[in-house]
């Protein structure tokens, strides 16, 4: 089984999948940029692929949300990582002046960069700013990225635990090729797009108020082909072959102008 992860060995994202995968005899891959493993999965050279999709403090990864539109893939399963991150340097290093790290990351250490006066440095990966200051030998500099990280590149850590909030989590979804209908589906992933008129929301949105199904998250995104026009990303807990679902879904793609249900999975549990 070919697994899929943005980032270098050591990113939260393989942490995830690891963790997701763990009952699986598994290889996984790194990949430097989001499209690329969309690519993988969509060219069948990966069997799945585990992607961040919102964080608990800085919210949404949007180009995994336009991924999601763009690519013909179904959402399998979802996992919560616990984010604990680390201040890592080189073990020869002295004066500390730059933080590399991925923009995420930097932002959920906002208060801790401020107070040590490091001036931030947007990296594309977590563990992937870890290995650049290892491999150029830079000893002014640190990165932002996972105890892992650090293990692999034998790296010093200065400390850890140093995201400004403790309820750091981020949110994966696992993506496949093919959908996975699982009878024990407990939460559902769609997407649609409305007319751009009053009350086309209330439209939607009442199909699932009056069946009394409970939204878990709904976000948006512009369709980039008509300006002011968006998509609208919706979670909830349900499976689709529950009949109530069904005639929901039914009544919702009825008002959309697009429709898709990403996939129905079990519900992950935050631990």
């Amino acid at each position: 089984m070919k697994i899929g992860f943005q980032g270098e060995s050591g990113s939260y994202s393989e942490i995830a999948a690891f963790r997701y995968f763990s009952n699986i005899q598994s290889e996984f891959i790194p990949f430097r940029s989001f499209q690329d493993l969309f690519d993988g999965v969509e060219n069948s050279s990966l069997d799945y692929a585990v992607i961040p999709i919102e964080n608990s403090i800085e919210g949404s990864v949007n180009e995994t949300y336009d991924l999601l539109v763009e690519k013909h893939l179904f959402v399998i399963g979802e996992i919560y990582q616990r984010i604990r991150h680390c201040l890592i340097v080189n073990k020869q290093s002295i004066e500390i002046k730059t933080v590399y790290s991925h923009p995420q990351a930097l932002a959920q250490c906002r208060n801790y960069i401020r107070k040590k006066s490091l001036d931030p440095i947007p990296s594309y990966d977590t563990a992937g700013s870890v290995k650049l200051i290892k491999e150029h030998s830079l000893v002014n500099a640190s990165a932002i990225a996972s105890k892992r990280a650090a293990d692999i590149y034998d790296m010093k850590i200065i400390e850890e635990g140093i995201e400004d909030k403790n309820n750091n989590f981020t949110r994966f979804l696992v993506i496949s090729k093919t959908p996975d209908y699982q009878n024990n589906a407990d939460k559902t992933s769609i997407i649609f797009s409305i007319s751009h008129t009053p009350g086309s929301l209330f439209l939607i949105l009442k199909e699932f108020a009056l069946r009394n199904i409970n939204l878990t998250k709904i976000e948006s995104r512009p369709t980039k082909d008509v300006p002011w026009e968006y998509y609208f990303f919706v979670d909830f807990e349900g499976n689709p072959n529950d009949n109530v679902i069904m005639n929901s879904l039914s009544d919702v793609k009825k008002e959309a102008l697009f429709f898709k249900i990403l996939g129905s999975y079990k519900k992950a549990e935050i631990i």
